[in-house]
């Protein structure tokens, strides 16, 4: 999809809002791109259905968007929200032994990202993408994730910790 300017954005949330179906189209086929970008790696498999939950809150709710112009920020957080909520449904309840992850030298060098992503608990990977991925603070991210901004310090500790341990194993 070619680019879309802000103000192009603004004018298609502002006619979604007025019942535009097919501004609500367009708005939806712009954010669907960057609603996989974040929901992927935080629900892996279930990254298409975390998206697909994201962009139908997205479509319902958009009425409810008080400032169009902070419309990324507001998908950023349904986004991140349904990842981690479809990521703990489909959660083990055990971590995993990451002592099993391959060596450098593996030849499943190209699956060990995902190997570790996998291991990692669905709060620890939104840490991660929201920190590592998408640039925020950690008291932005803490917002988003609904936790004190010592929580996010914590978990990111802890998941590039792990991150770190089991790719370097």
């Amino acid at each position: 999809m070619p680019y879309v300017s802000d103000e192009e954005t603004v004018r298609r949330v502002r006619a979604a809002q007025r019942g535009d179906t097919l501004a609500m189209a367009e708005l939806l086929d712009e954010l669907a791109p960057y609603v996989g970008r974040i929901c992927g790696p935080i629900a892996l498999d279930q990254g298409p259905d975390a998206a697909q939950e994201a962009l139908v809150a997205v479509f319902r709710s958009l009425r409810s968007l008080k400032e169009p112009a902070a419309l990324r920020g507001w998908v950023r957080a349904i986004a991140v929200r349904e990842a981690v909520r479809i990521a703990r449904r489909g959660a083990r309840s055990v971590p995993a032994d990451l002592s099993s992850l391959p060596s450098r030298g593996d030849p499943q060098l190209a699956a060990d990202i995902r190997d570790v992503l996998e291991r990692l608990s669905p709060e620890h990977r939104a840490v991660l993408v929201l920190r590592d991925v998408e640039g925020l603070d950690e008291r932005t991210a803490a917002e988003l994730l609904d936790v004190r901004v010592g929580t996010v310090k914590s978990r990111l500790h802890r998941a590039r910790d792990t991150f770190r341990k089991a790719w370097t194993s």
